[in-house]
């Protein structure tokens, strides 16, 4: 049921597309994009934010796995104290 269902949802999808395609194609706007006329200039600091962009994701993403991985050893060291304390062993 459950991949009936999403083939269905994407055969309606890639027929959506091919759809819509045709008419995407037969507009002209004498080579002016979503952000109008570009020049060299344009697509060259367009692509340096872009190249600048990923090492910072990188940076951000590896500092935050950094974080979670400390708090993860610091946990796991305070349950092996607790685990070698006399108090937290129970009983009598």
């Amino acid at each position: 049921m459950r991949r009936a269902r999403i083939a269905t949802l994407l055969l309606s999808a890639a027929i959506g597309l091919l759809v819509l395609a045709p008419s995407a194609l037969a507009r002209s706007y004498a080579g002016e994009g979503w952000f109008g006329e570009t020049s060299d200039k344009t697509i060259t600091l367009a692509m340096f934010i872009v190249i600048g962009f990923f090492p910072v994701i990188i940076i951000v993403f590896s500092l935050a796995q950094w974080r979670l991985d400390r708090r993860k050893h610091l946990k796991m060291a305070a349950a092996r104290r607790r685990a070698a304390s006399i108090d937290w062993r129970g009983g009598w």
